[in-house]
């Protein structure tokens, strides 16, 4: 009897599709990225954490609004 034919090759390529979805898969997946700061999260963590001063951080910002 052939074991290569029929279902157990079927099962073979299930199981192939399914590691290599789990080893390509996309990383966007909504509930394990990592949440990517936008520009305006990272200037006010900037102006928290003392690297820019009030005028540079309200410069930026105004920058910033005005492209979107």
């Amino acid at each position: 009897m052939d074991h290569y034919g029929g279902m157990h090759f079927t099962w073979w390529i299930v199981w192939f599709i399914f590691l290599a979805w789990i080893f390509f898969i996309p990383t966007d997946i909504p509930y394990q990225k990592i949440k990517k700061e936008s520009p305006l999260d990272i200037l006010k963590k900037r102006f928290v954490q003392g690297k820019i001063s009030k005028e540079e951080f309200e410069e930026s910002k105004t920058i910033l609004k005005s492209e979107n």
